[in-house]
């Protein structure tokens, strides 16, 4: 059976919870779980074809299409359920000295139970339909912090 970690009953969109097997086999491991490739070059997790998870705002098993903006950032706060604050450096310039000034955002963004996320990671994250008040992205890719990277400015000013 799935995890269940919610109050209501939580199960995947057009996977019937009555299976004609003889032998009750979970749906991760007798092929019973909807996945999807949401394209654009990103690989579907193999935590999210082969685990019990339900997450229904997950790009890979729920009901989220990825259009829009491809955005990367480095992992701030992972302190809310499913949800992690993205921090993006960029540059802005000012015209009338001439020069830039480093400025930040931080964005939140859905991150699905197939990643496994820390601070100062670099996450490759992608804009969806609204899921809350403040989320309009999804995370689609996870490079740990120790993994060899393009080398940025740092984030303390």
């Amino acid at each position: 059976m799935a995890e269940q970690t919610e109050k209501s009953f939580q199960k995947q969109l057009g996977v019937t919870g009555c299976f004609k097997s003889k032998d009750k086999k979970a749906p991760g491991k007798s092929g019973h779980r909807f996945y999807k490739n949401v394209g654009l070059g990103f690989k579907t997790p193999r935590e999210a074809m082969e685990g019990t998870y339900i997450d229904k705002k997950c790009p890979f098993t729920g009901n989220v299409s990825i259009r829009g903006r491809i955005l990367t950032g480095i992992v701030r706060s992972t302190k809310m359920n499913r949800t992690i604050v993205v921090r993006r450096d960029y540059l802005h310039y000012v015209k009338k000295y001439a020069r830039y000034e480093k400025r930040h955002s931080n964005v939140s963004a859905h991150c699905s139970p197939a990643f496994r996320v820390a601070s100062g990671d670099t996450v490759v994250i992608g804009q969806c339909r609204p899921l809350s008040k403040t989320v309009r992205f999804n995370v689609l890719r996870v490079t740990p912090a120790g993994s060899a990277g393009k080398k940025g400015f740092g984030t303390g000013f």
